[in-house]
């Protein structure tokens, strides 16, 4: 099992970027919990912060902990199922940018690789064909610098950590990842990842809306 990690949430304003009478749109920072850790020591997170500026919020779905990014919570119990059905559903298009270790090969692809738990290594997950999940994600270059490349990341499933796993798994690990990168591509402030874009349909109009939280890195 991999050691507990020490949790240090990050001191910062909560940034509230869309909000009306069904949803609220938030940032969240990298570092910081969505919803309470089981531990003692981990009552902090976005949705303690959120609820104690808007007493209605609701969790609809999470990020990783190490991730930033837009994440949405209803504000009523219909809103909550309906924006429940949208991910269940896949429904709710989700973008991500990433720096990775390493120079991409190509432009774009595909990655179709099934993910379960490394269970005597947990939280960590890893590709098994025999008792994996079915997981996609889709990955487009868009800026390359010395030793790393800057993509674009589309999960079309949910699978714990899958776009981490699937990065490493293309040879190119997350750079800052704390579980699954090595050397020097762990030595980095953070884990370079973040959800740039969100896209579903709103609970109370039924338009397709998208959010956008600006890229930190």
């Amino acid at each position: 099992m991999i050691p507990d990690f020490d949790y240090h949430p990050p001191d910062v304003p909560l940034s509230i970027l869309h909000e009306d009478g069904q949803i609220l749109v938030v940032d969240k920072p990298a570092g910081l919990l969505s919803v309470p850790g089981k531990l003692a020591g981990r009552e902090d997170c976005l949705l303690s912060r959120l609820l104690a500026a808007r007493w209605d919020a609701l969790l609809v779905h999470r990020l990783d902990c190490d991730t930033s990014g837009v994440m949405i919570f209803a504000r009523t119990k219909t809103a909550q199922g309906f924006l429940g059905q949208e991910f269940e559903q896949r429904r709710a298009q989700k973008t991500y940018v990433a720096r990775v270790a390493g120079e991409v090969a190509g432009e774009s692809g595909r990655i179709d690789l099934p993910i379960g738990a490394d269970w005597p290594n947990r939280p960590r997950q890893m590709v098994s064909h025999d008792h994996g999940r079915p997981a996609q994600t889709d990955w487009q270059v868009i800026g390359r610098a010395p030793g790393e490349t800057r993509v674009r990341l589309t999960p079309h499933t949910g699978r714990s950590h899958q776009l981490r796993v699937h990065m490493l798994e293309l040879g190119h690990p997350i750079l800052g990842d704390p579980i699954y990168a090595t050397g020097a591509a762990r030595a980095h402030p953070r884990l370079m990842l973040h959800a740039g874009t969100l896209a579903l349909h709103h609970p109370a109009t039924g338009a397709l809306v998208t959010f956008t939280a600006p890229v930190p890195f």
